[in-house]
């Protein structure tokens, strides 16, 4: 897979948590926009060269020793991704839902943070200019 599938793919999962956001479905909505964010690291790995691993945890363990210590990406970027993760959890694993505030945060969140990876790893012409 290359880094622009990847990036195409966190995209749509961005625009699915919008939509489902957009019929209040919160748990629906933060669980997309963790897989937007979670996809969008990936992304960013691959086209920084670093081996993805294959566990959750290692992409987001790599995504903060790679990208966000030394210095690539905002320290912001970091805590973003592993505060989507934790209402990923929320949505798909707790009894009570996901708030719609909280929700509206993470679908927010979630498109920022696509759009600060493509921006930074991958070619604009790849997507023809398509909307996160």
């Amino acid at each position: 897979m290359k880094a622009q599938d990847l990036m195409a793919k966190a995209m749509r999962a961005a625009v699915s948590a919008r939509v489902l956001f957009d019929t209040g479905d919160g748990d629906g909505a933060s669980n997309r926009a963790y897989y937007a964010m979670f996809d969008a690291a990936r992304a960013a790995l691959l086209a920084s060269g670093v081996d993805l691993g294959k566990t959750h945890r290692g992409i987001l363990n790599a995504f903060s020793d790679r990208l966000v210590k030394n210095g690539s990406m905002p320290q912001e970027m970091g805590r973003l991704l592993k505060r989507a993760e934790t209402f990923r959890y929320v949505a798909d694993y707790e009894g009570n839902p996901v708030e719609l505030s909280d929700a509206k945060e993470m679908v927010e969140q979630a498109e920022t943070f696509v759009a600060s990876m493509r921006a930074k790893f991958t070619p604009k012409e790849s997507f023809d200019d398509k909307p996160c």
